[in-house]
């Protein structure tokens, strides 16, 4: 069974990478396009976050990183095989979003069924200025 496609945010845009003065997350977020190929790369060196995945741009330029929620599944599988692929989808206030696909799959980036819009109502102790509602009938 194929997995069906989400929309992933992706965080940490206001961190430097590595190479520091070299390359800046939010001015390489500013480069990419809708569809523009995106790669997910396990980090498991990361201090913060053993299973944490970086998020790559088609220039090989981090832009950040899948969330803390989905980074453990999306790393999972990624491990156990599963062909990723991933494409831009569009940015945002804490980063970007990016659309994967799983199996073979295309990821289709479509922005009038995919908006990004403020959640009507947040959990307790969520961030009002994290805005990405993640698909609803994708299966953790």
């Amino acid at each position: 069974m194929t997995l069906p496609a989400l929309s992933l945010a992706v965080v940490g845009a206001d961190y430097d990478n590595e190479d520091k003065a070299r390359s800046n997350r939010r001015f390489e977020i500013a480069l990419c396009r809708p569809g523009d190929p995106i790669e997910l790369v396990p980090d498991p060196k990361n201090k913060a976050d053993s299973s944490a995945v970086a998020v790559l741009s088609e220039r090989g330029i981090q832009i950040g990183y899948v969330t803390a929620e989905r980074c453990g599944r999306i790393g999972a599988l990624i491990r156990s095989g599963h062909e990723l692929r991933a494409v831009f989808q569009q940015a945002a206030p804490y980063g970007c979003v990016i659309r994967v696909a799983f199996d073979g799959e295309l990821p289709v980036v479509d922005l009038a069924a995919q908006p990004i819009r403020p959640r009507p109502e947040l959990a307790e102790g969520a961030d009002p200025d994290f805005d990405f509602e993640p698909d609803a009938d994708w299966p953790d």
